[in-house]
């Protein structure tokens, strides 16, 4: 990332100096050394403050150390933290009671990280494919789409479109069919294969630069899945949790995923902690000892994942991000800004696809961006990604297209 037009305060750039010499380079962050956040609200070690515009990655939905949630963690941290699922704990019967609940599902599978509950649901469809399906024996296939991002694991990215992710990390692994997204043509035609038993769709694409399908579309892929007896995986590890403007963005369709894929946000930004979620026919084909996590389910994420549910409903947090959401969209369009070819989104989880002479203009905004108080980060070249906490007031967030119009300027000088 170009940083000429930025100089870096004395102070941060020792520990991104120390972080280089000593940390993998996996990630090229912006300039900036975070140590402290609140609500929609970061500061850096200089002490400035940003709007977290980021939000981890839509981890931190109900505001940085949301209180509730961090009351909830340190009490549990002082009482029991890990068991391991070799035993039962109290908290573990709380939160598999509360979240199938919340959801409407008959059982919960918890794990750790996102990417980890993706392979899990794989792993749980390929196994209701053989015992409830009937699918040939180590003949089960999965659809998935191009431009999706479900992690970084080898089975993972070996469904992926991007190739930065997959250069120099084959062999690669099979059973996956990769078909357009968007497009319902091509979903039939990849169910004519009767070895397919799940469909892995993100309802909005994140990582690909907030590309949101067309209104019916995962309602009728939905319908598909039922006709050719296949299940809906939905990955909204992203977008569910109200961020965009419903609990989960497969409401906006009435589309009640077969598997259901949670993180980021289940824990408020404080652990990482995910879930599956499935009815009987489709969990209990996962047998004791078949699959499972040290870690998951811990008392401690029990704990935190309740909290973090309670949150959303009691601070009405979709409501606020669908109306918000509409506010946002609608000010970014009367930017009328050249360098903005599009605006995008639904609820918070919002972008700009942005055309510019530069190649670069993407991240020369973001630095201007956070140099005038706000941080956001480019997402394939030409797209930067907006999704501020929920808990964003509408004053802030209009401080915030404020920012964001004057850090515009930037691209009328780089021309």
């Amino acid at each position: 990332m170009e940083t000429n037009r930025y100089q870096i305060p004395e102070k941060t750039a020792g520990y991104i100096q120390i972080e280089e010499q000593y940390g993998a380079h996996n990630y090229h962050p912006l300039p900036v050394v975070l140590n402290k956040g609140q609500g929609p609200f970061v500061w850096d070690v200089e002490g400035k403050r940003y709007y977290d515009f980021l939000s981890g990655y839509s981890a931190v939905n109900q505001g940085h150390c949301h209180p509730k949630i961090v009351e909830a963690l340190t009490t549990q941290a002082k009482k029991l933290t890990l068991t391991s699922r070799a035993f039962h704990s109290d908290k573990m019967a709380e939160y598999t009671q509360y979240i199938t609940r919340y959801f409407d599902y008959d059982k919960v599978l918890p794990m750790n990280t996102g990417v980890e509950a993706v392979e899990t649901a794989l792993k749980l469809a390929r196994k209701w494919g053989y015992i409830v399906k009937g699918v040939p024996d180590e003949q089960a296939k999965i659809v998935t789409v191009e431009g999706n991002f479900h992690g970084r694991t080898i089975n993972v990215i070996s469904f992926s479109t991007d190739p930065t992710a997959r250069a120099g990390f084959g062999p690669f692994m099979p059973g996956y069919v990769t078909i357009p997204y968007n497009d319902l043509n091509a979903l039939r035609d990849a169910f004519a294969d009767e070895n397919v038993v799940g469909l892995l769709i993100e309802p909005i694409q994140g990582e690909a630069g907030v590309f949101v399908p067309d209104d019916g579309y995962l309602a009728a892929a939905k319908a598909l899945c039922e006709e050719h007896r296949v299940l809906f995986i939905g990955d909204e590890i992203q977008t569910g949790l109200s961020r965009t403007g419903k609990l989960l963005a497969c409401d906006h369709e009435n589309v009640r995923p077969d598997i259901l894929i949670l993180g980021k946000a289940l824990s408020g930004g404080v652990m990482p902690i995910s879930a599956i979620l499935a009815d009987d026919e489709i969990m209990l084909t996962i047998a004791p000892g078949e699959h499972g996590s040290t870690y998951g389910g811990n008392p401690l994420a029990c704990a935190v994942a309740i909290a973090s549910l309670e949150v959303l409903k009691e601070e009405k947090l979709a409501e606020r991000a669908a109306e918000l959401g509409i506010y946002f969209r609608s000010a970014l369009n009367t930017l009328t800004h050249p360098a903005i070819k599009q605006v995008r989104g639904k609820g918070l989880l919002n972008a700009i696809v942005i055309d510019h002479p530069k190649d670069n203009a993407a991240d020369i905004l973001c630095l201007e961006l956070l140099k005038n108080g706000l941080l956001a980060k480019p997402t394939h070249g030409d797209k930067i990604r907006f999704a501020p906490p929920l808990v964003i007031s509408k004053e802030e967030l209009e401080d915030a297209i404020r920012i964001i119009q004057k850090s515009l300027a930037v691209l009328d000088e780089s021309k």
